[in-house]
């Protein structure tokens, strides 16, 4: 049965025990000992070939390029065989923090893989790149992988569910260190007593703003939560090695919650799995089809439909306005709500325009299509035609999405919104759509061959069919992989391809 905790601040004269502090709970459930449900275990495979996918179609963009040679400056350490550097070769390997440093960039470059939304947002599949370097440097067995990407994706789905940090414009990866450190207590067998120190400084170190995801957005956004995995491990390492955590993380009086969160008076309900309970949240999150942020994804499929039933809403001269009516998050994080003049600027960054709902919606509705690299092309952005309709484009916030998007039901929780298109003439074409096609509850729900056929499309220029193959045959059988097996869950580029692609030389 599910244990619901309150979390709150406490003074330091109460001495809050370690049984009730949040950081203890979300130890003590990274070392309950059960199993993972069939069905989870085969959306775990899933996970790792979508990472996979989107991680092979980045490896020429410059910030894998420069994650992957800052990577392999550094040699594995002595505790293990090291990880391996997807692109390389298998028998090329790194330290286990910088194999899952350069795997998380590559992972995230083209925020194309999984999502999770409630108070906060996520992309929980940023937990498998770590999880996966530290296993193979060690000699994990695929059980356990399994294990710990269920515990991994329980932590941050719960700790999303209820805490907000963007509120308090603190960037998601918080509750990514949390999630990543309690991951690795479950691979590695760790007493609840190391997870918790592990947690604590993972969490402690993994607090930032969300300037990140500000007008300019840069390229750090593909760093940050390769950023929080790295130092989980480290943290992971300093807790095994004796070394202690701030305490209590959550709830004390200069802690994460008086300070950067709600403030002394607060408190949340975090609501776990209860000792023996299975670890399912990982069937509440959903994968992208498109290459956008994922409050983007619904609405790319309903600009591809209005492109063939209607083509004059991709034509400026006969749209007078488009206006989206969406959730608060749509608004204010990639639409006209948030007044970054930059989601209207053709020139501004790759990571710019993929927060901006107005672009993205102009190129669908003219193209009736979406690509990873093309529709974020300078020229296609530049494209005269596409900046008048663009600019014709805002979003306004409507209760009932807002109220949807945070619904506790499946049925009822909302991604999506309602266009209405003025044409030329005064006409109004109004149209709405609830979640994208591929989500569980689409009109066509992801599933395994959907995920091979996104692996086998993104790598088509980058891996041989031969590689893919074999990747696939493997990371199909994660569950039952003895440890030296593990070492061939990632993908090899096709031979002089990651030549073309010269690092700028820096410190190490």
């Amino acid at each position: 049965m599910s244990v619901r905790r309150t979390v709150r601040v406490h003074p330091s004269a109460e001495r809050l025990p370690r049984s009730e502090q949040l950081a203890w709970s979300l130890a003590q459930l990274a070392a309950d000992p059960v199993e993972v449900d069939l069905d989870v275990g085969e959306m775990i495979v899933n996970r790792v070939i979508d990472d996979t996918a989107v991680a092979a179609a980045s490896l020429l963009r410059a910030p894998v390029v420069a994650a992957r040679a800052q990577a392999m400056a550094h040699p594995a350490s002595r505790g293990g065989v090291g990880g391996t550097v997807v692109g390389l070769e298998r028998s090329t390997r790194t330290s286990p923090e910088w194999a899952a440093w350069a795997n998380s960039v590559a992972v995230r470059e083209l925020d194309f893989h999984d999502t999770f939304l409630a108070a906060e947002y996520s992309h929980p599949g940023d937990t498998i790149p770590p999880i996966l370097a530290v296993a193979q440097h060690v000699g994990s067995s695929g059980r356990d992988v399994v294990r710990a990407i269920a515990t991994a994706y329980e932590v941050q789905v719960s700790l999303v569910r209820s805490i907000s940090l963007h509120e308090h414009k603190i960037d998601h990866v918080a509750h990514l260190g949390p999630a990543v450190a309690a991951g690795l207590g479950t691979l590695l067998h760790l007493d609840p007593a190391i997870t918790f120190h592990a947690i604590g400084q993972a969490l402690h170190t993994t607090t930032a703003t969300r300037q990140s995801r500000k007008g300019e957005i840069s390229t750090w956004k593909a760093y940050a939560p390769a950023f929080a995995g790295k130092v989980a491990i480290e943290a992971v390492d300093r807790a095994m090695r004796g070394q202690t955590s701030p305490t209590p993380i959550y709830e004390g009086v200069d802690g994460v919650i008086a300070w950067l969160l709600d403030g002394p008076d607060a408190a949340y309900e975090v609501t776990l799995p209860g000792p023996g309970e299975a670890k399912r949240s990982i069937l509440e999150t959903y994968t992208k089809e498109h290459s956008a942020e994922y409050q983007a994804q619904a609405l790319i499929d309903l600009a591809r439909r209005l492109h063939r039933e209607h083509p004059e809403t991709g034509d400026p001269a006969r749209v007078r306005s488009i206006v989206l009516h969406t959730s608060h998050h749509t608004h204010v994080v990639i639409g006209s709500g948030a007044y970054d003049p930059q989601k209207y600027d053709p020139t501004s960054t790759r990571e710019t325009l993929d927060h901006s709902i107005p672009y993205i919606l102009a190129v669908a509705l003219q193209d009736g299509a979406w690509h990873h690299a093309r529709s974020y092309s300078p020229a296609r952005a530049a494209r005269p035609d596409t900046v008048t309709l663009w600019h014709k484009i805002t979003t306004r916030e409507d209760p009932e999405w807002t109220r949807r998007y945070h619904a506790d039901d499946p049925a009822e929780k909302a991604f999506g919104g309602r266009l209405e298109i003025t044409l030329d003439d005064g006409s109004v074409l109004s149209r709405e759509i609830s979640v994208a096609d591929a989500h569980p509850l689409g009109a066509r729900p992801f599933a395994r061959p959907e995920y091979i056929h996104k692996l086998r499309t993104l790598a088509a220029d980058v891996l041989d069919d031969a590689e893919v193959d074999r990747f696939l045959d493997v990371a199909q059988r994660l569950g039952d992989l003895r440890a030296a097996e593990l070492l061939d869950v990632t993908v090899t580029a096709r031979p002089g391809l990651l030549a073309c692609a010269s690092a700028p030389e820096g410190l190490f």
